[in-house]
């Protein structure tokens, strides 16, 4: 009696390492496999969805307001959180000491010590200064915190006003990170729109886009940014220049971008499945946006990681210079700031925490272009 074969069911199971496997895997499965390799994009990726979490709920997680004050802790130095107090016990909730001021009398040195005799427990999802959550509702719960909302809670410090600095880093995360995503969206506009139609239209259009892109590449980019940023409007309000230097980050960065998408262009144009595209009756768009773009859009993707460090390190710079996002508003470059004199480094070089969260980010950028560059050719 023959066996009975499900012609149905594949004769031959890949196995993930296998030769078979990697004969029938997709293009999306082969660029993970070798994603998966890269330990450093691993490590970053987490990393970079903890600051995307911290960008869409910074008033959540921040104690306090980024405008809050207190007065009697200005220049405060970063709290210890203990789970031992002073006579030996354990606790198992973290707690913090209150915080009191001395001032040398000679000297006039102003420093906190911790007063033991009054401790505070720190509690998750506590009650405190209301804020806008995304806009939409009012809220007062953030995820951590003391139940006496006046009691000192500074996890990384306080500035010259008495603002708690950790919650003006989440904040300052939020603007920096999205003003960048933002800048790379226009600059992907331009760059893939522009580079397009350059390359898949040739003549007199390539000539004219080629050229400006020429102009702009000769230009040095730190003093175009720094003449253009210094230019907006100084009545300007903080949202105004926001978008305005989005624009101006943009406008100077899409000519890289531009120029490797009209090389790709022309060297897919005459592809046979451009010509079935165009017998098919396509518009000169859809081949350009449904046909041409996606071939090559694991550059793309690669492109916006390691461009989006560059656009974060130029607004840090210009916010710290003076000519970028001024206060009221809170980004990485306006808290910096703070931090321009060696005298305020030397007593309190707790201001210079915003400067290791734009290094983080940078790298965790920068890593995360890395692994996507090997992954995406997966044959290598």
């Amino acid at each position: 009696m023959k066996p009975v074969v499900d012609h149905e069911k594949p004769t031959v199971i890949p196995q993930e390492k296998g030769v078979e496997a990697y004969e029938l895997a997709s293009q999306w499965k082969l660029m993970w496999w070798r994603f998966r390799k890269h330990h450093l994009a691993i490590i970053a990726a987490p990393i970079l969805i903890l600051l995307l979490l911290i960008t869409a709920f910074c008033g959540f997680l921040g104690p306090h307001l980024p405008k809050d004050r207190f007065v009697d802790y200005k220049n405060a130095p970063p709290q210890q959180i203990h789970f031992v107090d002073a006579d030996g016990n354990f606790s198992l909730r973290p707690f913090v000491y209150d915080l009191e001021l001395e001032v040398d009398a000679g000297s006039y040195l102003r420093t906190y010590r911790e007063v033991t005799s009054q401790k505070h427990e720190l509690s998750l999802f506590v009650e405190g200064k209301p804020y806008q959550f995304w806009g939409l509702f009012e809220t007062n719960i953030h995820f951590l915190g003391l139940e006496d909302p006046s009691a000192p809670f500074f996890i990384l410090g306080t500035d010259e006003l008495g603002r708690d600095l950790f919650t003006r880093i989440l904040y300052g995360t939020r603007i920096s990170i999205s003003f960048a995503f933002a800048g790379i969206l226009l600059t992907l506009v331009f760059g893939l729109l522009l580079g397009g139609i350059s390359g898949y239209f040739g003549g007199i259009t390539d000539t004219i886009i080629q050229r400006i892109i020429d102009l702009l590449l000769c230009l040095p980019t730190i003093p175009l940014w720094m003449a253009l940023s210094a230019s907006l409007p100084k009545d300007w309000t903080p949202t105004q220049i926001y978008f305005g230097m989005v624009l101006i980050f943009s406008m100077v960065g899409w000519t890289g971008l531009a120029r490797v998408v009209r090389g790709k262009i022309l060297s897919l144009r005459e592809e046979d499945f451009t010509m079935a595209a165009r017998l098919a009756g396509a518009s000169h768009l859809r081949i350009i946006t449904k046909h041409l773009l996606p071939s090559f859009a694991s550059y793309i993707i690669i492109n916006i990681t390691i461009s989006i460090p560059a656009l974060i390190l130029g607004e840090t710079a210009l916010s710290f210079l003076g000519l970028g996002l001024q206060a009221p508003a809170v980004s990485w470059g306006v808290l910096l700031e703070d931090a321009q004199h060696l005298e305020s480094i030397a007593f309190h070089p707790w201001l210079l925490w915003p400067a290791a969260f734009v290094v983080v980010t940078v790298l965790v950028f920068n890593f995360l272009g890395d692994g996507l560059r090997d992954a995406a050719d997966p044959y290598k």
